[in-house]
């Protein structure tokens, strides 16, 4: 298990940046997830040799966690039927720099719109998000607005969203664009980025009124971050009426 710097994940790898390298597996924290009520985690396969791991996490979680990284139409059925709730998508669905409408209809149909997550994780240019692809190294004609996110809420049951500009980096979350999310997105979204405090948790929750969740990655302490503990933040989601004992 990783924590990255976003914006250093390329193809070859020579300029990935890690917060953190755990010589825990990936099931020692699904294990966790599954004890404290977590559901709805990510399991993201960064890169080729990570199936066995993604599996044994599923396997320790049935139906608690989602999956992600080199999801399409082929392999997508095979790892909701590993155990996997949801199947998080993104580069599949785009092929140069478009929307390609209908690799995602026929994703859709093979698995079903209410086990589809969409990953719009984007990076800003000119005043505005655009969502990139390939380890979020490619840019993509479509922006991260309420036109798209009505559009695309027809067609999965939650957002994705990785502010890739601040992902990893501990340094404060893209209030801007988690305004914009609260305001225009009309399904659940989740937005990960840049999470340094507890306080990030109750702003997000605050300024979305509860519309927005946050992912915190690397400042959390079972991450290796030392900003914010994993049995506060067990405690907020309990407070919100999530999780159970």
């Amino acid at each position: 298990m990783k924590q990255i710097v976003g914006g250093t994940l390329t193809d070859g790898g020579e300029s990935l940046r890690t917060n953190f390298e755990s010589d825990r597996p990936a099931e020692w924290y699904a294990a966790l997830y599954r004890r404290d009520g977590l559901v709805g985690g990510h399991v993201i396969k960064l890169g080729p040799g990570n199936d066995e791991a993604a599996r044994a996490a599923l396997e320790a979680f049935p139906g608690g966690l989602q999956i992600g990284g080199g999801i399409n139409g082929e392999n997508g059925p095979a790892w909701l039927d590993a155990g996997a709730s949801h199947l998080i998508v993104t580069s599949w669905v785009f092929r140069e720099g478009r929307l390609d409408e209908e690799r995602l209809a026929r994703l859709e149909q093979a698995v079903g719109r209410g086990r589809l997550v969409l990953d719009l994780s984007c990076r800003r240019r000119n005043d505005e998000w655009w969502v990139v692809t390939d380890r979020w190294q490619n840019f993509t004609e479509l922006a991260v607005n309420r036109e798209t996110l009505h559009r695309l809420a027809g067609h999965c049951v939650e957002f994705l969203i990785h502010a890739a500009d601040v992902e990893g980096l501990c340094r404060g979350i893209d209030l801007e664009l988690v305004e914009r999310l609260a305001r225009d997105c009309p399904i659940p979204v989740t937005y990960a980025g840049g999470a340094r405090s507890l306080e990030d948790l109750h702003t997000v929750t605050r300024i979305s009124e509860g519309r927005v969740d946050l992912t915190i990655g690397s400042a959390l302490d079972v991450f290796g971050g030392t900003a914010v503990r994993y049995e506060d933040c067990v405690a907020f989601n309990r407070a919100q009426g999530r999780g159970v004992d």
